[in-house]
């Protein structure tokens, strides 16, 4: 992976989570903000190894395929695929609407979907399915560790407070 497309994953990891964090110090004016800017590079870091697996796992996910791909070198990340998904990390932020978030994240995938296609012998719409898969599966577990990391908060908070 080029250094442009780490620097392209970090920064639209840290959109995404900026999209996701400000809010929440939005509706806890008691939020630490030194908490918060330790949080956000962090949080960031997470998000944008989780953008790097994507395609990571749709070709794990396209080797379980009936129609087995040949042995490659697998999908990659270039700086042009990476960013619209800069772009969709950067109108992440909830004012936009989740709605057009989404649509941004199936315009990545279906740009991802080509290269993938190609790369294991698959068709497109095959390629695009574990794309899918991959992307919601990465997702829910994201989605996991976030609640998780929000109840764990609030019971320090509240013993804190105790």
């Amino acid at each position: 992976m080029s250094p442009a497309v780490v620097v392209l994953l970090l920064f639209a990891g840290v959109s995404e989570t900026a999209g996701r964090i400000l809010p929440l110090v939005a509706r806890r004016p008691g939020m630490s903000r030194v908490f918060v800017a330790g949080l956000l590079p962090a949080a960031g870091l997470v998000e944008g190894a989780v953008f790097a697996l994507w395609p990571l796992t749709a070709w794990t996910l396209a080797e379980l395929v009936p129609s087995s791909p040949p042995p490659g070198s697998g999908l990659t990340w270039t700086p042009g695929l990476v960013a619209p998904l800069v772009l969709a990390g950067v109108l992440a932020f909830p004012l936009l609407g989740p709605l057009l978030h989404l649509l941004l994240f199936v315009g990545v995938g279906a740009g991802l979907a080509d290269p993938l296609a190609s790369a294991t012998g698959l068709g497109w719409w095959s390629a695009a399915g574990c794309l899918a898969v991959a992307g919601v599966g990465l997702g829910v577990a994201v989605e996991a560790v976030r609640r998780l990391v929000v109840r764990i908060s609030a019971i320090e908070e509240r013993e804190s407070i105790a």
